[in-house]
């Protein structure tokens, strides 16, 4: 792994002309994409427009003039390349932890006859407490957490939903959605994906590997800024089914006749609850502009180079100084890597010193999350001997790097 190769692979990169699009930091190598995506160049000018135009000058009228009142659905069409669904089947609303809940119960409810929630050891936390917040809310309901290597062998006729994050927030370790879908369905269960680490980065086909049910956040990969809204997806044939366990009036099928009893809404509309956020909606919406012109295929190929490129360069580095995963085909990781160091802690704040941006998840691994829309493969091999540096000398070994704070 040399300087030069990582040169060769950026002048060849079919994404390179994304990079543009990105207002990053001069100085600095962002490897944190999958914690929160870098900010778009045309952010602050769409904002600018919604707020002094169309808020400012149109007030309520905007509503209608401006059509925010479609936004939920116009905004997620954009979504429908990028995660391989139809536009109809897709929504921009609420937080991801909330999109869990909601289409959680509305899955179990769906399955009376089922009463466990089947998911895996490791999850995202927000994952599991909204599993368990269904579970305590309907009687009967448990939830079977399980080791990755079990699951198949658990999925019986009690499981009503398999509840999954594609790619492990601290591993990147990735599921096959292809092969779990299929066994959940021949044992009649349903399938949730969280596609927080997924979407944007992996070329995700949720109607071609036939999945139910999925969510995911918009401010990692897909560049909706801090607090972005999150994404739901219910295939088509089961949203006539499927009830909101928090019926809204925006989720209503008149929400203008101010009915005092709720009527859902046809089609995904139904699970919405209150006023859609315009702001952080029209945020939003530039982050997934970014993806215009891009072909998912080609997202999911550099993911998978930049990945392998930082992991072989690390190993020629300082391998001997770290745990670094085991290798393994890219189909079964995400497009962001995890080594563990003993002061895993002290060496990323040393990084960050140097103006390496990556992140620490307890209790020892360092993440570097390659966002393919502007992250380079220079990137990666700057990455990795800035590291090699910081390990050769014990830079790390400093009392203000030892020192924790808040870790995002």
């Amino acid at each position: 792994m040399t300087l030069e190769r990582a040169r060769q692979l950026d002048a060849t990169d079919p994404l390179r002309f994304a990079r543009e699009r990105f207002a990053l930091p001069e100085g600095m190598i962002y490897l944190d994409g999958n914690s929160l995506g870098a900010l778009p160049k045309a952010t602050p000018h769409h904002l600018a427009d919604v707020v002094e135009r169309q808020w400012g000058q149109d007030l309520i009228n905007s509503w209608n003039r401006h059509g925010w009142i479609e936004w939920p659905m116009r905004i997620a069409a954009k979504l429908a390349p990028i995660v391989g669904a139809r536009p109809s089947e897709l929504l921009i609303a609420d937080s991801t932890t909330v999109n869990l809940f909601k289409l959680l119960a509305a899955a179990m409810k769906a399955r009376p006859d089922r009463r466990v929630i089947l998911t895996e050891e490791g999850n995202f936390p927000t994952d599991a407490y909204a599993a368990e917040a269904v579970a305590s809310l309907m009687p009967g309901i448990r939830v079977d957490t399980r080791p990755k290597n079990e699951l198949l062998e658990v999925l019986d006729g009690e499981v009503g939903v398999l509840f999954l994050t594609h790619v492990n927030y601290r591993t990147g370790a990735r599921h096959d959605m292809v092969e779990l879908n299929r066994a959940a369905h021949d044992a009649g269960a349903l399938t949730l994906w969280d596609l927080s680490h997924t979407a944007g980065a992996l070329a995700v086909d949720l109607n071609a590997s036939e999945a139910d049910l999925a969510v995911g956040c918009g401010y990692k990969y897909l560049n909706g800024g801090p607090g972005a809204p999150a994404f739901l997806f219910v295939a088509d044939h089961f949203q006539p089914v499927l009830e909101s366990p928090i019926p809204g009036w925006m989720g209503d099928r008149n929400p203008f006749a101010f009915a005092h009893l709720h009527t859902p809404a046809d089609g995904i509309r139904r699970f919405l609850t209150g006023t859609p956020s315009i702001l952080a909606l029209a945020a939003l919406e530039a982050g997934l502009d970014t993806f215009d012109g891009v072909r998912i295929a080609d997202v999911e190929r550099k993911a998978e180079s930049l990945a392998d490129f930082f992991l072989e360069s690390v190993q020629a580095l300082c391998g001997s100084q770290l745990m670094l995963p085991a290798l393994c085909p890219f189909s079964d990781r995400g497009s962001h890597v995890s080594v563990g160091h003993p002061e895993g802690y002290a060496v990323m704040q040393a990084l960050i010193a140097e103006g390496i941006i990556g992140d620490f998840r307890p209790p020892d691994l360092m993440r570097f999350g390659f966002a393919p829309l502007y992250n380079s493969h220079l990137d990666a091999w700057s990455a990795a001997t800035v590291l090699s540096q910081i390990l050769a000398t014990r830079a790390w070994d400093k009392a203000h790097f030892r020192q924790r704070q808040t870790v995002t």
